[in-house]
């Protein structure tokens, strides 16, 4: 659509939404956190309301308009990239919290609430929101419902899909549908919620979501072991598994914790450096850590441990693990979700890690991971005197072989990031034919003409 057509649409149809089309926030709203597509959307719309979506939507279907919708834009898979002159439509006007029930302790909230707005809203309230990860800050609850997102305590509490008991949703055909109603049990045929979460914006537009709060957890303790090899990790997961309450076990490699201390000025955390590292949260129990840490060192897994013994010392401890992302940012990395059933987890990292070895061996690689839940995250850093195209073709040159891999080891090339442009061809190793075909039948009936987020997950 040209300049003058948008303008006088614009004008004649949607003078009431706001908008913009600075430069400026054409490219801060037109893209996420990879860095491999060029931004071009055409307009950012910036809604006050359900009926101003849907009139976008409405409006975008009678010109055959392709819409984004954009959150937090805090994603890997560049399923929130505007690539052609696409209609932006920013949530972040949807962040309010309403209608806290403490009797079924839910609440309501806009599709552009920020996770840890939604986590203090909760212990404001004597409640616990556990989803929660690296980017609670600035994530959006409607992008976390659209990629189900996980992260670091899934090992306990699940994934956004078990906290969210009511959608309302603008379909691609401009449908508004209330979902479940915030309903514990519903046995009344199809649950459409259900296709919403995890769905990135293919199906419709998250507008709104009732969400489920529990009791917050009994105290925490947090531990950092340093690891004597690749093989421990999950020596020790069982170990901990089996003696301490886990929320979390977290894994990363000496060349993560290097670029954390680099990138932040921190301390080795240790007098020396080891090869691997496990970062636990649990229920309080001091006796019980002591006797893992000493288990794990009589066997020869554990090489050093640290036992936070304040709030100020766990966070810290912490921060060498959630600061990962962070520290490697500005390398363009190209990122690997990925996911096999946790018995499956030390037979997949040793063969990927020499898999590793043999296809990038000029490339750095670092590896980190909830390994409670069989999620590895592969971050491979590209060289200075790379261009991004040539180093984004030579690692979806290895992807045939660590996704060849992963369907080998009847994985997931999509733990929690999801699909979007960057792994869209490669959704073979994860999904037959049979359900690409079914997603893509599935996307006809809620977006007839193709307006939602096109080209993303399935054509």
């Amino acid at each position: 659509m040209q300049a003058d057509e948008l303008s006088s649409l614009v004008k004649n149809e949607l003078s009431e939404i706001a908008c913009s089309t600075q430069p400026s926030d054409l490219k801060e709203f037109g893209q996420d956190w990879t860095r491999f597509h060029k931004p071009q959307p055409s307009v950012i719309f910036y809604p006050n309301n359900i009926k101003e979506v849907q009139k976008i939507i409405q409006v975008a279907n009678l010109h055959g308009q392709v819409v984004v919708p954009s959150g937090g834009r805090t994603g890997y898979s560049a399923g929130a990239v505007a690539t052609d002159g696409e209609w932006v439509v920013s949530m972040v006007r949807f962040n309010q919290i309403t209608d806290f029930n403490p009797v079924d302790q839910t609440v309501k909230v806009g599709a552009g609430v920020i996770t840890e707005q939604l986590q203090n809203f909760a212990q404001e309230q004597g409640l616990f929101y556990p989803v929660d990860f690296a980017s609670s800050g600035s994530s959006h609850i409607a992008g976390n419902i659209a990629t189900n997102a996980g992260g670091i305590r899934v090992l306990r509490y699940g994934l956004t899909r078990d906290y969210v008991l009511g959608l309302t949703v603008v379909t691609g055909s401009g449908e508004i549908l209330k979902l479940n109603n915030g309903l514990v049990k519903n046995a009344s045929g199809l649950d459409f919620r259900h296709l919403f979460i995890g769905s990135e914006g293919i199906l419709g537009i998250v507008v709104e979501a009732e969400i489920k709060l529990i009791s917050p957890p009994p105290n925490q303790s947090v531990m950092l072991l340093a690891l004597s090899s690749l093989d421990a990790v999950m020596s020790v997961f069982a170990l901990a598994r089996k003696s301490l309450q886990l929320s979390s076990f977290e894994f990363f490699s000496d060349r993560s914790l290097n670029r954390v201390m680099t990138h932040r000025g921190f301390e080795n955390p240790f007098e020396d450096m080891h090869p691997f590292y496990v970062l636990l949260e649990f229920d309080e129990d001091e006796d019980l850590a002591m006797q893992v840490f000493e288990s794990g060192m009589e066997a020869e897994w554990v090489t050093d441990g640290i036992i936070a013994q304040s709030l100020d010392q766990a966070q810290q401890l912490w921060q060498y693990r959630e600061g990962i992302s962070e520290s490697i940012a500005h390398f363009t990395p190209y990122k690997n979700d990925i996911s096999v059933k946790i018995s499956k987890v030390p037979a997949f990292m040793q063969q990927l890690e020499d898999l590793l070895a043999a296809e990038y061996p000029d490339f750095e690689t670092i590896w980190f991971g909830h390994i409670g839940d069989g999620n590895l995250h592969l971050n491979i850093l590209k060289p200075e005197n790379m261009s991004t195209a040539d180093f984004k073709a030579q690692c979806e040159t290895v992807n045939q072989h660590v996704y060849g891999l992963i369907q080998e080891f009847e994985g997931s090339i999509s733990a929690e990031h999801g699909v979007g442009l960057i792994k869209k061809p490669f959704l073979p190793f994860s999904k037959s034919n049979q359900e690409i075909k079914l997603m893509q039948a599935v996307k006809q009936v809620f977006d007839p003409n193709g307006v939602m987020n096109r080209g993303k997950v399935v054509d």
